[in-house]
This record gives C-alpha cells, structure tokens and sequence, in this order.
C-alpha cells in the first residue's frame, strides 16, 4: 500500500492563504505611514516657544519686555514714528528709564527726572541687591531681605530705605515684610526716623 505524503494545509486550516496574508501586510503598512504622518503633522504644528532676544534689541511702544530685561533708551522716530525702546539685559549699576520692569533680585538706588536717552523723561539707578543698601523710596524689597532705616533726603530728595538681608535681632521698619521663618517682636516708636520698627525674631 502506498502511503500518500500529508497535506500541509486543508481546508479546516486557520492558516490564510498567501493572496490574503499579502493583502492585509499591505493594510497594515498603510496605516502605519497614515499615523506617521498624523504624528509628524502634530509635531511640526506644535508653536515654537517664544525666543529671548540675544542681547539689546529695539521693540515698538507697548510690546511686551522679555524677562530679565530692562529698557534703557527711547527714539521717538523708531517703528514708524510711533515709538521704539531699547531692552537689554539687566546688570549691576545702570540707568533704566522710567517705565522700565525691575528685574527680580535688583533695587533702585538713584532717580534723575530728565534723562535724554528716555525721551527726556525720568530714569532710574539699578543694582542688584546686596546686604547693606540705600534703596529709593518705592523700590522692591527681595525675597530674604528687610527695611531697618530711612532717610527723609535720601535719593535725591525722595525718601530712602536701608535694606539687609534678614537676621534675628534687626529693627525693622512698617512695611517690610517679614521673611519666611521669622516673625516680629517688640515694637520701638523711635526708630525708622520716628516711624516705628518692631526687632525681628525666629519662628
């Protein structure tokens, strides 16, 4: 008797055939560059983030100061006659005009009201902050320091405002706020050029 070789395939089998098989490997391909190009399509629509200048820039009256700079100079000829501003990055020890942003970390320690490169109008004196400070009147107090004394002459007439970095037993003067970890003492009516101060102490 002789013996038939077995079938490979029959048709109970699950196996699919190859015209099938080739069929679905085209679908399969075709979905993968579908969601290839939905995901590049996504990618490349995403909005860039918004780029800092490089260094000194003009920008047009009314735009908006990119962080950490400051405004230094005005022409009132610039983006067509409505206004230019020079920004540049905030240093130690510069004239900022009057409109100027106070960049974290700095105070105002002069004030001139007619600078010619603001358009003839008021500027002020930047520095950063350190311990020991004659501050202008209005000028930001950072994060970790406080107001011990003022001075009715100070800053050219304006009142000025002596700050340092916070430590127990410093008088402090009314509105200074008071630094994480501490908080305020006994009062003294005399002190801060007869304004009051209360002695800072630890939590």
């Amino acid at each position: 008797m002789i013996r038939r070789p077995p079938r490979l395939l029959d048709r109970s089998s699950t196996i699919l055939p190859l015209s099938r098989l080739a069929a679905l490997a085209g679908v399969v391909a075709l979905l993968a560059a579908v969601l290839a190009g939905t995901t590049a399509g996504t990618a490349s629509a995403a909005p860039a983030a918004a780029a800092r200048p490089a260094s000194a820039a003009w920008i047009c009256e009314g735009s908006p100061v990119a962080p950490g700079y400051i405004l230094t100079a005005y022409n009132s000829s610039g983006c067509n006659g409505n206004g230019s501003w020079l920004q540049q990055p905030a240093q130690d020890g510069i004239w900022a005009c009057f409109n100027s942003p106070i960049p974290d970390g700095y105070v105002l320690t002069a004030h001139t009201t007619s600078s010619s490169a603001c358009g003839n109008r008021g500027a002020w004196y930047q520095r950063a902050v350190r311990n020991g400070i004659d501050t202008c009147e209005g000028s930001p107090i950072p994060t970790g320091y406080v107001v011990t004394r003022h001075s009715y002459v100070g800053c050219g007439g304006l009142g000025s405002w002596f700050q340092q970095l916070a430590a127990p037993g410093l008088w402090v003067c009314p509105g200074t706020p008071v630094p994480a970890g501490y908080r305020l003492g006994a009062y003294k009516p005399s002190a801060c050029d007869g304004r009051g101060a209360w002695i800072l102490l630890r939590n």
